[in-house]
C-alpha cells in the first residue's frame, strides 16, 4: 500500500493534465490553462488557445490573485487554509481600497464566496479581473485528496458560458475528475 501510494504521488499531474488539454479545448472552444500553487500563489504553468482566442494579457508564470480570478478562487476554496491564509489576509486588507465589480468587500463576503465555490465545485469570475473576460477553474486532486492543480478556462464574456451548471463548467469538472482518478 505504501509503495503504491508513493508511486501515485510521483505521477506528474501537470504532464497528465497537459495530455488532455487539446481535447478539452476542442470540446469547449475556449482558452484552457493549468495552474499550480507556486511560491507566491496560483501560478499559470500551461496555456493553450484555440484559433479564435480572445486576447488576454495573461501568460505562463503569471501569479493569479486569490479573490479576483477563477484560478485564485479555486485554490483559496480548496487548498489547505494554512497555505492560502497569508495571501488571503493581504488581499482582504486591500479590499476596502479598491471597489471592483464581482469582488467581495469584506472578510464575511470572502468566507461566503469561498463556501459558494466549494459548493459549486469551481472557481468562477465574470468581468472581475479583466473586463469582458469570464473564467472557470476546477480543482484536480492528488492521491492524498489535496489540490494538485487547477484546470482553467476563460473567454469573452459575450460568448463564454460562465454558469456553474453550463457546458464549460461541466467539461472542466469532468476532466478534473478523470485526472483526479
Amino acid at each position: 500500500l505504501k509503495l503504491g501510494l508513493a508511486s501515485l504521488e510521483r505521477l506528474d499531474a501537470v504532464q497528465l493534465a497537459r495530455s488532455r488539454m487539446d481535447s478539452l479545448m476542442e470540446e469547449i472552444g475556449h482558452t484552457v490553462a493549468i495552474a499550480v500553487w507556486g511560491n507566491h500563489g496560483p501560478t499559470i504553468v500551461h496555456w493553450q488557445e484555440p484559433a479564435r482566442a480572445v486576447t488576454v494579457n495573461l501568460r505562463l508564470g503569471d501569479v493569479m490573485p486569490l479573490l479576483g480570478s477563477a484560478t485564485g478562487r479555486c485554490f483559496a476554496a480548496f487548498a489547505p487554509p494554512a497555505l492560502v491564509e497569508p495571501l488571503l489576509k493581504a488581499e482582504i486588507a486591500q479590499l476596502g481600497k479598491t471597489v471592483r465589480a464581482g469582488m467581495p468587500r469584506d472578510a464575511a463576503q470572502v468566507r461566503a464566496l469561498l463556501e459558494e465555490t466549494r459548493t459549486q465545485g469551481v472557481g468562477r469570475v465574470v468581468d472581475t479581473l479583466l473586463p469582458g473576460i469570464s473564467g472557470l477553474a476546477a480543482p484536480v486532486w492528488d492521491a492524498s485528496q489535496r489540490i494538485a492543480l487547477s484546470l482553467v478556462s476563460l473567454g469573452s464574456s459575450a460568448d463564454f458560458d460562465a454558469s456553474v451548471q453550463g457546458r464549460v463548467a461541466q467539461a472542466l469538472k469532468q476532466c478534473a475528475a478523470q485526472l483526479s482518478e
